[in-house]
């Protein structure tokens, strides 16, 4: 069906809605955008205003069909024609939350439309700009999914798919930072990243610089955290630095009851177990056959320190440097390294 046929448009729109202003005028009806008072005080000024206001009509509608043209009409679509964006903005999606969402669409219908692109590596298929939820539910429910359809370059579907979910509110701080971090992987300048985010230069830099510093298989793992802010996510990076809490962090996230809680439970819990692996981690005196305690012992899971009073034995340290070699050598003998 062509565009103009779905919003009524015909080549002869013009002459029929100048029939019907003058029928209208007639019988005393209103003409559409024109308010209900006195009858005009002459028949020719009051076809004036009527001829007036259909040209206003015209231009409406061609204000419209010019929109149409741009790619602003909705259409429908099969979802399995339809790829995610090649940017992923989200960690993942509740099951309650997506299936309220497709309960909602079956009862009252998509009433929100998504954005997409002709795809541009394959004809005949779309790339989502967002909408991604809407779209899962579509598939959910078997029917088509109602979209916008445009010609996007990468960095319009970007900034497009940004502002869309922050004017939504509904990703997260670490969402919202791991998108940053992979627009900038892909070589988007600041300058495009922050358009999309809807941030200042030294937000940016403090979304991205908290990703850095997390292993974003770590970051997965956790999930959105939606109640768990930038100050948090910072501290979690400065518990996963010391020594040997990386590894024992990769170990506890694969724990089945972990993967079990909710996001912002298996954020607390992690939390939780790393800094009971710091308070483990306090030093432990060695004493002696003086009963002194020349040496005190540090052990993480990951590595153990040796601490040398120089005032309770001077020297020590050195005498234990220089034997290390030796010491060495030895502990191979015994275990068969």
């Amino acid at each position: 069906m062509a565009r103009k046929n779905l919003i009524g448009i015909t080549d002869d729109t013009a002459g029929n809605d100048a029939e019907a202003a003058l029928e209208r005028l007639a019988t005393g009806r209103p003409i559409a955008g024109l308010s209900v008072g006195a009858r005009p005080a002459s028949a020719v000024g009051g076809i004036t205003r009527s001829l007036s206001n259909i040209t206003q009509k015209v231009e409406r509608a061609q204000e419209l069909e010019r929109q149409l043209a741009e790619g602003l009409t909705i259409v429908d679509l099969d979802p399995a024609l339809i790829d995610a964006s090649f940017i992923v903005d989200r960690l993942e999606i509740g099951a309650d939350a997506q299936s309220a969402l497709a309960e909602q669409i079956r009862e009252h219908g998509q009433q929100v439309p998504i954005l997409v692109r002709p795809h541009p590596e394959t004809d005949g298929r779309y790339q989502v700009a967002y909408g991604h939820r809407r779209l899962a539910a579509a598939r959910t429910l078997g029917g088509k999914v109602r979209a916008v359809v445009r010609d996007l370059s990468d960095e319009q579907l970007v900034v497009s798919q940004g502002q869309e979910n922050n004017t939504r509110t509904d990703l997260s701080f670490i969402e919202r930072s791991l998108f940053a971090t992979r627009l900038e992987d892909r070589g988007f300048s600041r300058e495009i990243i922050m358009s999309s985010l809807g941030v200042d230069k030294a937000a940016l830099s403090k979304m991205i610089s908290v990703v850095r510093r997390l292993p974003t298989s770590l970051i997965e793992a956790i999930g959105p955290a939606p109640s768990v802010g930038r100050r948090r996510w910072f501290d979690l990076a400065e518990l996963l630095a010391e020594a040997g809490k990386g590894e024992a962090a990769d170990v506890f996230v694969k724990d089945k009851q972990f993967q079990a809680a909710g996001s912002d439970q298996r954020f607390d819990a992690l939390c939780a177990f790393l800094s009971t692996s710091r308070t483990r981690a306090r030093a432990v005196a060695w004493v002696a056959p003086d009963d002194t305690t020349p040496v005190r012992i540090r052990e993480t899971d990951g590595e153990t320190t040796l601490s040398f009073n120089r005032k309770k034995a001077p020297g020590f340290a050195d005498f234990v440097r220089q034997r290390l070699k030796s010491l060495y050598l030895e502990y191979q003998e015994e275990t068969g390294d």
